[in-house]
């Protein structure tokens, strides 16, 4: 067993803080979809842990939420998908949750690739088990669930409340990462989830180490897993440029597997307005949507708010669910959203009786198209 390292530089608040700042500054107004969208997508309590919060909109999520972190494009070593977890996955309520759209025939190609990892690893100390149960790898992504058995309550609290952030090693090196989440899933108290999605720099093949430690305790628990990539996923760098007056965007990479699609691109200028967006209006930031040769589209896995004027500069490195295998192209669509210049509040967006704005993907405003910004990008020759 090697030394336990710690965590020195991606502690499980420094990646969530990150995360806020970088992704989504929210107005107040917006705190409650905001905490929905956390428990439904990102499958994080870390900032609900004190008061216990768990949203409703949660319970029809959870399981198929749990599942969604493991399906990646790797063949990992130690164990594949058993045909009971290959039915289970198939009839989740809410599967859509991890493909966006995309078909049933997607899961199927997801199975049969052998994508799902099962190591069923365990390790105990002093009564209490950790268990490394899903694990994934797909060139942009690495993802992994730890279930805990033993003495300890969870009732009342999570397996968050109780280990320490993970540290995770390549061969023997330190992983290092610039954003993702680590944290509890929803109504699974038991359960640990790690998602690491932007800044790996990892082999195609490599010994996976994660030491987990629990808090107040000396022991460690070390897992150790062969990690081996399976070469089918595709890359696309067109360093294409398209402008509209002073705003252009070049984009830099789109990678695409079996079940993730990868934008990388950078802007820079105003961003562009319509007539609509002048006044007491303006436009957003930037956004981009997918779309492919059969008309079916896709927006980012996080879609972001920010109460602000948009800056003159962007970097966007986002990830998408799936396209299926027989896609030809995509087609990157920006668009703007209109938001009010007294408090950046969207135009479009929908309240209760209460005042407070409606979840779900449908309720994120109206769009503005920049059609002539559009850039379609060959996958297939």
């Amino acid at each position: 067993m090697g030394q336990y390292q710690g965590q020195t530089k991606h502690s499980e608040l420094d990646v969530f803080e990150r995360n806020i700042r970088e992704s989504v500054i929210p107005k107040r107004e917006l705190s409650t979809d905001i905490m929905h969208k956390i428990g439904e997508i990102e499958m994080n309590r870390t900032t609900t842990r004190a008061s216990n919060f768990r949203p409703g909109i949660l319970k029809k999520t959870a399981i198929a939420a749990s599942v969604a972190v493991v399906l990646g494009a790797g063949t990992i070593g130690a164990g594949f998908v058993s045909p009971v977890m290959a039915e289970t996955l198939k009839k989740i309520p809410g599967i859509g949750l991890i493909y966006q759209g995309t078909s049933p025939q997607s899961v199927d190609q997801a199975i049969a690739r052998g994508i799902l990892s099962e190591p069923e690893q365990r390790v105990t100390h002093g009564g209490n088990t950790l268990k490394l149960t899903n694990l994934l790898y797909d060139g942009t992504r690495l993802s992994l669930l730890l279930e805990y058995e033993g003495e300890q309550d969870l009732a009342e609290r999570s397996l968050g409340s109780i280990i320490e952030p993970p540290v995770f090693l390549a061969d023997g090196q330190p992983i290092t990462f610039t954003k993702g989440m680590l944290g509890d899933v929803p109504y699974h108290d038991n359960t640990y989830r790690v998602e690491l999605t932007h800044g790996l720099d990892l082999p195609d093949e490599f010994a996976l180490t994660i030491q987990a430690k629990m808090k107040q305790a000396d022991e460690i628990f070390e897992f150790n897993v062969p990690v081996k990539l399976v070469d089918n996923a595709i890359t696309v760098k067109p360093d294409i440029t398209k402008s509209n007056g002073s705003f252009s965007y070049t984009v830099d990479e789109l990678l695409v597997t079996p079940v993730s699609t990868r934008l990388i691109l950078h802007s820079q200028g105003e961003v562009p307005h319509s007539n609509g967006q002048t006044g007491e209006y303006s436009a957003s930031k930037v956004y981009y949507e997918l779309v492919d040769d059969q008309g079916n589209s896709l927006d980012p896995n996080i879609f972001g708010y920010y109460n602000s004027r948009p800056q003159s500069s962007d970097q966007v490195n986002e990830l998408y669910a799936p396209f299926v295998a027989t896609t030809k192209s995509i087609t990157i669509k920006p668009f703007t959203l209109t938001v009010k210049n007294d408090d950046y509040s969207i135009v479009g967006q929908k309240k209760d009786r209460n005042g407070n704005l409606l979840p779900g993907i449908h309720n994120q405003g109206e769009r503005t198209y920049l059609q002539d910004l559009e850039i379609t990008v060959p996958l297939q020759p």
